[in-house]
This record gives structure tokens, C-alpha cells and sequence, in this order.
């Protein structure tokens, strides 16, 4: 895990989902490789909130 992505601020996972879908979109469907790398790195923010907040209401 790169220190930029330790650093950020805990972003919840409704917005993480919104940004992930706000890609998506701009790319069409197809992502490059920074892309493809920036989808990553939101997908494993997302499942970390998921899992937060799985964890504050069970």
C-alpha cells in the first residue's frame, strides 16, 4: 500500500462507489492502465469502508 493512499482521509463507501462509477463512465468501459491503477486502488478503499461500516453496525 503506497503511503498516498495511507494518508487520505477515510472517504465513505457510498462515495468511493460514486467516484468508482464516475470513472467507469468517463472511460467509456475501458480503462488504460492509469485508470485500470486508479480503479484498483478505489476498489480497495471501497471494501475497507464496506467492512468499517459492517463493523460499526454489527
Amino acid at each position: 500500500m503506497s503511503a498516498t493512499y495511507s494518508l487520505r482521509a477515510r472517504r465513505s463507501a457510498d462515495e468511493l462507489n460514486a467516484q468508482i462509477r464516475l470513472l467507469m463512465l468517463r472511460s467509456g468501459g475501458w480503462l488504460n492502465d492509469d485508470q485500470r491503477r486508479e480503479y484498483e486502488v478505489l476498489v480497495a478503499e471501497w471494501a475497507v469502508a464496506v467492512r468499517a461500516d459492517a463493523d460499526v453496525v454489527g
